[in-house]
C-alpha cells in the first residue's frame, strides 16, 4: 500500500507538471518569478488520541501533548501558482504516532486513570494530499518581485492517510488490528466495526514564508489533520469486552496475544483482583487527531533572473 501511495503521489506531479504554462505573469525587475515551488519539510508530529497525554483529565489539542514520544515527520511538496495570492499543493509526508498511558504524569489528577489503564501503541504514518493556500497579504506588497517578502497563508485540502497501529509485546512490535480487541466485527458486540487502515483526513492549517531570494524561502508551518476515525491507537470504546470471545474468532495463537492484550491494567495494583468490564477502556465521542509543526525550505521553478537588474526595486503602488 504504501508504494502505491508513492507511486500515485507521483503521477500526480506528472500530471500537474504537464498542464502548468512555461511562463509566468509574475515579473520581477530581476527576471520573472516562477509559477511553481519544490521543497522539503521537517519536524514534530503530535498525536491526539485516547492513549497518554498530559496530567489532569484528556483536553483536545496542545492540553494533552506527549512530548516525549513525539517524533519528527519529513515530507516533500509541490506548489503551483496560477497567481501569487492563491496555490495549490500536492504533498507526502512521512511520520510516527505513539502514546502511552504509562508515560502520563503521576499528579493525583484524572490522569491516574489513565495510568492505571497502562495501554500503549505506536504506528508509522504515510500521508498524500492535496490543498489551497491562501495569501492574503499578497494585496498590501509594495514592490515586484519576491526577495526579502514575509508572506503569512492558510492551507486546507483534502488527503489520505496510511497507518497500522502496533505494541510492544514479549520484545516485539505485534499489530493491533488483526487481534480484534475491542470485538470488531463480533456478533456479540454489533456496534464495535471493522476499521480500515487507510483513512481520509482534512489537512488544515496556517503558515508564514520568508524569501531569501525570488527563488528560495524558508517557512513554518502549523498543519492539524481532521480524521474520521477514533482508531488511530486501536482504542475507542468505553467498555472491554469478554475475551471468551477470542477463540470464537481468532487462532489459537491470536486468541492467546488477544486476551493478554486488550486489557492491560493495573487497577488494584496486583493486591486485588478485579473485573476489567468495570472500567472505561477509551472514549468514543471524539475521534483521533495529530498534526506537525514543520521547517520548511523551498525553491521556485522555471522563471528568469538577470542579475544586472536584481538590485533594483521599484514600487508598484504609490
Amino acid at each position: 500500500m504504501r508504494n502505491k501511495l508513492l507511486h500515485a503521489f507521483i503521477a500526480l506531479l506528472f500530471a500537474v507538471g504537464s498542464v502548468l504554462p512555461y511562463q509566468s505573469n509574475a515579473q520581477s525587475l530581476g527576471g520573472e518569478i516562477g509559477h511553481a515551488e519544490f521543497g522539503i519539510g521537517i519536524g514534530p508530529m503530535f498525536f491526539l488520541g485516547d492513549l497518554g497525554g498530559s496530567a489532569g483529565e484528556g483536553r483536545r489539542f496542545v492540553k494533552d501533548l506527549d512530548f516525549p514520544l513525539t517524533k519528527l515527520a519529513k515530507g516533500l511538496y509541490l506548489s503551483v501558482y496560477p497567481t501569487e495570492f492563491l496555490g495549490f499543493r500536492v504533498a507526502i509526508n512521512q511520520g510516527v504516532l505513539e502514546g502511552n498511558d504509562a508515560q502520563a504524569p503521576n499528579k493525583g489528577g484524572a490522569e491516574v486513570d489513565r495510568l492505571k489503564r497502562n495501554l500503549s501503541f505506536r504506528t508509522s504514518v504515510l500521508e498524500g494530499y492535496i490543498a489551497a493556500e491562501v495569501y492574503p497579504t499578497f494585496f498590501l506588497e509594495k514592490y515586484d518581485g519576491l526577495k526579502g517578502k514575509l508572506r503569512p497563508y492558510g492551507v486546507i485540502g483534502f488527503g489520505v492517510m496510511k497507518y497500522n497501529p502496533k505494541t510492544l509485546y514479549k520484545g516485539q512490535w505485534v499489530e493491533l488490528h488483526p487481534l480484534r480487541l475491542e470485538g470488531q466485527g463480533m456478533a456479540e458486540y454489533p456496534d464495535s466495526k471493522p476499521y480500515k487502515l487507510l483513512q481520509k483526513e482534512i489537512p488544515m492549517g496556517v503558515g508564514v514564508k520568508y524569501y531569501l531570494s525570488d527563488k528560495a524561502y524558508i517557512g513554518l508551518e502549523i498543519l492539524h489533520r481532521q480524521l474520521f476515525t477514533d482508531y488511530i491507537d486501536d482504542v475507542s470504546h468505553d467498555y472491554y469486552i469478554d475475551p471468551i470471545y477470542f477463540d470464537n474468532y481468532l487462532s489459537a495463537p491470536q486468541a492467546a496475544m488477544a486476551k493478554d492484550l486488550y486489557y492491560r491494567g493495573t487497577y488494584g495494583n496486583g493486591t486485588t483482583s478485579v473485573n476489567p468490564q468495570n472500567f472505561q477502556r477509551g472514549n468514543p465521542n471524539q475521534n483521533d487527531a495529530f498534526f506537525s509543526t514543520v521547517f520548511r525550505f523551498g525553491l521556485r521553478l522555471g522563471g528568469t533572473d538577470d542579475p544586472a537588474k536584481r538590485q533594483l526595486r521599484c514600487p508598484v503602488f504609490y
